[in-house]
């Protein structure tokens, strides 16, 4: 078992079959932290716990205010799992919330946030091993603060296709005169985000993103398709541009991923991805959850000007 070092959570005692922390002003009690998570790469749950606690500078940014769903594994990933939209009733009174409307089941979800390293730790207690996120803000849930892709390839296409789409709409937006950043997905696929933080709205983003993955589908299909049609996705990447949409959520930056031995979603310099395809090494692209600590402290947060960055949305 490992707890993280003193400056991310401070071990306080025992009690009954857990372990007291205290994570900057808030006390934890954390419970079976030897339980194995990733069977085949021998991570339990207290590396899991030990991760986020010690990524949590850099994940913030990219999470707080934001409706949470959550990927539960209550028996490692040998076990079960389920997504969680609705924050659990037991949860602590200091854990944010946003209240969604949610016309499916005609009721107010209370979805958890997590603006502050406590709320990551809390999170992991409860076998959490992937944070999904909205694309708005509390406050202002129908303002998306990205345009977004998921490159996803299908077989037997693989991470190097996903590579290729990647620059391919790299230089699109180049010659658009806007900038975005990629990050791995921790599989296969690379995610492609285009930060706005300006007034704009979903139709507007899923619109243009729409213009996007059909004109690359359309100027390069042997590589690339933009709708989700199984029988033609074979041996080509899928463009999605349907994740722009209120009710959708993208794996977090630095999330750790349902794949074992665990991996991370990375977020990834453009020299990277066109090095991998280079020497055709998808291995460039993925991250153990030591070797992503390991690079943060070495350069900081990848994906920072994501959450920061002002553009207007143009026209294509």
């Amino acid at each position: 078992m490992r707890i993280a070092s003193a400056t991310h959570l401070r071990r306080i005692g025992e009690r009954g079959p857990g372990v007291e922390v205290e994570v900057g002003e808030r006390r934890l009690r954390l419970t079976n932290l030897d339980k194995r998570m990733y069977p085949l790469g021998a991570f339990t749950k207290g590396q899991v716990i030990d991760y986020y606690a010690r990524a949590a500078h850099a994940i913030l940014p990219h999470v707080a205010g934001r409706p949470l769903t959550l990927k539960r594994f209550p028996d490692g990933l040998d076990g079960a799992y389920f997504y969680e939209k609705q924050c659990p009733r037991y949860r602590p009174e200091w854990l944010e919330t946003v209240p969604i409307w949610t016309e499916r089941f005609q009721e107010t979800y209370e979805y958890c946030t997590a603006s502050e390293s406590a709320a990551l730790v809390w999170l992991a207690n409860l076998a959490n091993l992937e944070l999904h996120v909205a694309l708005g803000r509390a406050g202002a849930l129908q303002t998306p603060t990205a345009v977004v892709f998921d490159l996803d390839p299908g077989h037997p296409a693989g991470p190097l296709h996903a590579c290729q789409a990647a620059l391919v709409l790299r230089g699109l937006f180049e010659q658009l005169g806007i900038e975005c950043f990629a990050k791995s997905s921790g599989s296969k696929g690379i995610h492609v985000f285009v930060p706005i933080n300006a007034p704009v709205t979903y139709p507007e983003t899923k619109r243009f993103a729409r213009a996007v993955a059909e004109t690359v589908a359309g100027r390069l299909p042997e590589l690339a398709l933009a709708e989700v049609t199984r029988a033609r996705r074979r041996g080509r990447v899928l463009i999605d541009w349907g994740q722009n949409d209120h009710h959708k959520t993208m794996v977090a930056p630095y999330s750790l991923r349902a794949v074992d031995p665990p991996t991370v979603s990375m977020p990834l310099r453009w020299e990277e991805v066109e090095a991998a395809l280079e020497v055709e090494d998808i291995a460039r692209l993925t991250a153990s959850p030591q070797e992503m600590l390991e690079r943060l402290d070495r350069e900081g947060d990848l994906f920072a000007p994501v959450a920061e960055l002002r553009q207007e949305l143009p026209e294509l």
